[in-house]
């Protein structure tokens, strides 16, 4: 068997015709980078990057389906090949909600120059730093009356099918504003806030409810949306406890507490990417400020 597998491989890559040119490297270098845009544009370090990783598995099995029915292993081939399919369907099925919503983020207007030429989310100016200031100011409040409040800070696409049926805000984000939004008297209070760079997008958005049958009673329906919206997305939840004050942040559905202000302004920070670049801009006055001093 082994022989047949061998002598198959060398009939397929015998009747490649290999014809290297430089148009053939640019254009593998066209893809090649294409691809890698796109892997850290909407996929790394987000819940896709499972999804990628399995379909790669499914990939190979489907070659490997070819190969068995290639050395007359045509039931196990057949078998293999079926499974793939079963599975390929069942992806899309699972996955319906994240490809409407990424075909929906294709058809926005000044999509490729949004994907292109943006800049950075991360890149830290006055503006981005009072967004920290602000919401923290806000957060002192809510723990200090424990008044009750969920704000999703969006890295990406992941919120917007969820955001739609919440309230458009779209303004600039203030301490005003947000103790505003979640004054209990107000009819958007018990929704979630969704923020992205300086802005608020919406309010009383309404999240999905963890189903994780292990979490604590104690846990109420801010903290399991908070929980349920980390599972299914990247984006990181902050909740504050309306019978506690306590104030946590969920991401990937780990629910982390907060004891002092200073740590969780550090990972808000940390989270928004300027903390990151703070010490980048740091560390390059102090190498100018090195070099003219002759260092």
């Amino acid at each position: 068997m082994l022989e047949t597998f061998i002598a198959v491989t060398k009939s397929i890559l015998g009747q490649l015709k290999w014809s290297l040119t430089w148009i053939n490297v640019i254009e593998v270098l066209i893809i090649a980078v294409t691809l890698f845009l796109f892997y850290r544009k909407f996929i790394k370090n987000t819940q896709s990057e499972k999804l990628v990783k399995g379909l790669f598995i499914l990939i190979f099995l489907w070659i490997m389906s070819e190969i068995l029915t290639l050395i007359n292993l045509t039931i196990l081939g057949l078998f293999v090949k079926g499974m793939v399919m079963v599975i390929s369907l069942s992806l899309i099925v699972i996955f319906q909600p994240e490809l409407r919503r990424f075909l929906g983020y294709l058809g926005q207007p000044g999509f490729i120059g949004k994907t292109l030429f943006s800049k950075d989310a991360g890149n830290v100016n006055n503006m981005e730093i009072d967004v920290i200031k602000e919401i923290i100011e806000a957060v002192k409040y809510l723990i200090k009356t424990k008044t009750g409040a969920l704000i999703v800070f969006n890295k990406g696409i992941t919120t917007g099918a969820y955001s739609d049926v919440g309230t458009k805000i779209d303004a600039i984000i203030s301490t005003e504003l947000i103790l505003t939004i979640f004054h209990p008297n107000t009819p958007l209070h018990d929704g979630a806030m969704v923020i992205e760079g300086n802005k608020i997008l919406s309010a009383g958005v309404l999240l999905p409810l963890t189903e994780d049958p292990k979490l604590s009673w104690k846990y109420g329906t801010r903290h399991r949306a908070a929980i349920g919206m980390s599972e299914v997305s990247d984006v990181a939840c902050l909740v504050v406890s309306e019978e506690t004050g306590d104030v946590s942040i969920c991401m990937d559905g780990m629910l982390k507490k907060y004891e002092d202000i200073k740590t969780l302004k550090e990972d808000l920070e940390s989270i928004l990417g300027i903390r990151k670049n703070i010490e980048e801009i740091n560390s390059k006055h102090k190498n100018i400020f090195n070099i003219f001093r002759g260092k």
